[in-house]
């Protein structure tokens, strides 16, 4: 564990929720916009394999000026967020900016991609990530391949990076802000904590179930009285009848890469996170157990996802990722 010295915010900006609430915030957002316009870089869609018929969307974009881009960048988003998050447009503009490609992926039934599959999105459904990941890999194969992920984003990026040696899929490093490790704990945290965090994300979840249902109504029949329940039990429903986990408790499982679970990780790793993160209990990361090639450094402030610097909006995750992800392509042999 190492302390993130170099993020250091004025004493004003220090409050945890405030940091959270910034680095999503819209501003952000359209500071991202007008970066990765002022870019150059063209940017494309497209529709890649996730396995027995499943469809994700991405997009890809790059630097018409750049003749040999330093890597390819897998960015991943948080949950309810998008390709088009804040923090997935100014991490892929930094990129950018430091001579990578990037490709920012969006999860199944996230951004404007729920009429792609017709069942739901969960947490578990990291196989269609894989092969997602492969086929990327694929269509842009002469430059090595990094992975970038916040948030859950973050824990399917380092879940990814656990299943690519079996998978056949080359990564030079994994670069991981405020995963969640164990999201059990995580639901208990968002319960007994702020009520803005599980207002904020039932609202999005709620309005996501909401459009699955209007587009494939035959397979969602689920009524309002279900899409009004708190996360808990609203969690625990769509379990019970929408996957083969049958248990809440068997399908956190399903996702928890704390304790152990990341011992054996073969790819390379940085974990970035922040002691008074309001939604991901700091315990969780005390307790983990990294091998030699992995590097967990740790910060004071930085709420969850945050870690903004300044006035301006100036985030230190964004640049962190680039650099933990340019110095890995610069140490990878050719």
């Amino acid at each position: 564990m190492a302390d993130a010295s170099d993020f250091r915010p004025p004493r004003w900006l220090r409050n945890a929720h405030l940091q959270s609430a910034l680095g999503s915030s819209n501003a952000r957002r359209r500071i991202g916009q007008a970066r990765l316009a002022a870019s150059g870089a063209v940017t494309t869609e497209h529709l890649v394999d996730g396995g027995d018929g499943v469809r994700l969307q991405g997009l890809h974009s790059a630097r018409p000026d750049v003749a040999a881009p330093r890597g390819l960048a897998l960015l991943l988003h948080g949950w309810e967020g998008s390709v088009e998050s804040s923090y997935m447009r100014l991490t892929a503009a930094q990129l950018l900016a430091d001579g990578f490609e990037v490709f920012r992926l969006n999860f199944r039934d996230h951004g404007d991609t729920h009429h792609l599959n017709e069942e739901i999105f969960h947490s578990c459904r990291i196989d269609e990530v894989v092969l997602a990941a492969k086929d990327v890999a694929r269509r842009f194969p002469l430059r090595p391949m990094v992975v970038a992920g916040y948030s859950l984003g973050g824990n399917f990026a380092l879940r990814l990076a656990l299943r690519a040696p079996a998978a056949g899929l080359q990564l030079a490093h994994v670069a991981a802000v405020c995963p969640v490790l164990d999201p059990a704990r995580t639901m208990d945290a968002m319960e007994a904590g702020l009520p803005f965090y599980l207002w904020h994300f039932e609202r999005k979840w709620r309005s996501s179930l909401a459009r699955k249902r209007a587009l494939f109504p035959q397979r969602h029949d689920f009524d309002d009285r279900v899409l009004g329940q708190r996360m808990r039990p609203l969690t625990q429903w769509l379990v019970e009848r929408q996957t083969d986990f049958g248990t809440l408790e068997r399908y956190f499982d399903g996702y928890t890469i704390g304790g152990d679970r990341l011992a054996n990780l073969q790819v390379p790793a940085s974990i970035l996170t922040a002691v008074d993160d309001p939604v991901i209990p700091f315990a969780d990361f005390e307790r983990l157990q990294l091998p030699a090639s992995a590097r967990l450094e740790v910060s004071p402030w930085g709420g969850h996802c945050g870690f903004i610097e300044n006035a301006r909006l100036d985030g230190y995750a964004e640049r962190w990722i680039a650099r933990q992800l340019a110095t890995a392509i610069d140490m990878t042999p050719l």
